[in-house]
């Protein structure tokens, strides 16, 4: 969350780093848990769902604590080192999220797999059902206050992370399933369950990364995002044309780069305080931070080949 949007929804940066920081500790500590009882109740009675369950959340552990010590920095004033501010550190550690997912997933998928192959070597008990219940009450106390928080700070990583929580509780719901299996007399449920947990995983992964690439290569917005910023500078009075219109995400924010045609009569200061209103007005909108604006005079045809007007 750039300082613009920081400021335009009411907070002040130490205020947004706070509830950011409690946001993941609280993450770190919920996911901890978690592992603790699944893992200690899955081994005891060999459980491959529940320790699939349980691998997983050591993904969303390491995810947990880099979001934490890497996030925090997106609230850090620019720099010499980073004179447009460290928006850019968000989604670097929301796609470290999503990889450490993948490659878990892959590698629980491998353990189901051989399970199956091998044959199962689990024995039911209610314990069982007891973490797995547990590991989804937990998961959505993590999810609400996540997503709580999230509303007013609006980070790219706490979304990953509140993502990670909801998904949670299907894996575990698919565990459950096996457990169920095996208390039925189907022993290779569990394993087949711990292989659907691995490919849920898997895809949760694939999505975070795939959504936070966009942000970190400077992909362009959504057409109705576009739109709204090409709306935004046509609607001036002033303004009879625009081209060259560029609109990319730098970080998770949006920078605008445009060609604006104005009357060439106009005097400096008159040009100024135009170029001043449209930058306000642009920065008003969703998820844009920097504009870069150029004033060109109406009619002298220098852009007569844009496709943009």
């Amino acid at each position: 969350m750039s300082d613009t949007a920081v400021a335009e929804a009411g907070l002040d940066a130490d205020a947004a780093r706070r509830g950011f920081t409690r946001a993941s500790v609280v993450n770190v500590l919920g996911n901890a848990i978690k592992i603790v009882v699944e893992a200690a109740v899955g081994l005891a009675f060999g459980s491959v769902a529940l320790l699939a369950d349980a691998a997983h959340s050591v993904a969303d552990l390491v995810a947990s604590v880099v979001v934490l010590v890497w996030g925090r920095s997106v609230y850090d004033d620019p720099d010499t080192n980073h004179p447009h501010g460290h928006q850019r550190v968000e989604p670097l550690a929301a796609l470290f999220v999503g990889t450490v997912v993948v490659l878990l997933g892959l590698n629980l998928l491998y353990d189901s797999a051989q399970g199956l192959i091998e044959g199962p070597s689990v024995r039911f008990d209610l314990l069982l059902v007891g973490a797995l219940a547990f590991s989804m009450a937990d998961m959505y106390l993590l999810y609400w206050y996540t997503v709580h928080v999230n509303a007013t700070v609006e980070s790219s990583a706490l979304s990953a992370l509140a993502v990670d929580c909801r998904n949670d509780i299907y894996t575990s719901v698919a565990a459950l399933v096996g457990v169920a299996g095996v208390f039925f007399g189907y022993p290779a449920l569990d394993a087949a369950a711990g292989g659907l947990v691995s490919l849920l995983v898997v895809y949760q992964g694939v999505e975070i990364g795939r959504e936070n690439v966009s942000y970190l290569i400077g992909a362009a917005p959504s057409d109705e995002q576009r739109r709204a910023v090409a709306d935004a500078l046509r609607s001036h009075p002033a303004v009879s044309g625009v081209h060259d219109l560029v609109v990319f995400y730098d970080g998770t924010d949006l920078e605008v780069e445009a060609h604006v045609e104005v009357d060439g009569e106009l005097t400096l200061v008159e040009a100024h305080d135009i170029e001043t209103e449209l930058v306000a007005a642009l920065r008003s909108l969703e998820d844009v931070g920097d504009v870069h604006l150029h004033l060109d005079p109406e009619g002298i045809g220098e852009w007569k080949d844009a496709a943009e007007r």
